[in-house]
């Protein structure tokens, strides 16, 4: 969650900011920090610096963006349903799920007595799906690869 918290406060946009809003603050943004609008060394680097940061900043908040998984929703809900739990890890509450279709997400803010109990569960999978899948913020962070 802090990651997220911070990101918003540094593109300066509140939880319901849309996409369109998004994209407008980051373009703004990197008109202004664009690192080839100064001349001098150190204010190129820290403009390089700052705009790395705002590109992060925008990717993650687009990726967890209600209507990004509105339109993944389709590819999510058959990830979930019909490919099992090939690995899972845990860090500073973020979970990270990886499926046997090849596709992976994060989810964040998930206490850790949750991560303890989907350890401890019979069937990873099914616990997963009923306790983590719906009810946290997630993102794709392995796109699945579509078939040729």
């Amino acid at each position: 969650m802090k990651k997220i918290v911070d990101y918003r406060k540094l593109l300066n946009v509140d939880k319901t900011a849309e996409l369109a809003a998004l994209k407008s603050v980051y373009r703004t943004m990197m008109k202004e920090f664009h690192p080839d609008k100064f001349q001098v060394e150190e204010e190129k680097l820290a403009a390089e610096a700052r705009s790395k940061e705002i590109i992060e900043a925008y990717h993650f908040l687009v990726s967890i963006a209600p209507e990004t998984r509105e339109q993944n929703i389709e590819t999510y809900t058959q990830t979930i349903t019909n490919s099992n739990i090939l690995d899972f890890e845990y860090k500073q509450s973020v979970l990270n799920i990886q499926f046997f279709d090849g596709s992976a997400y994060e989810y964040f803010d998930v206490p850790r007595a949750i991560y303890i109990k989907l350890v401890n569960a019979d069937s990873p999978g099914r616990f997963a799906r009923r306790h983590i899948c719906n009810s946290f913020p997630y993102r794709n962070v392995v796109k699945v690869a579509e078939p040729a």
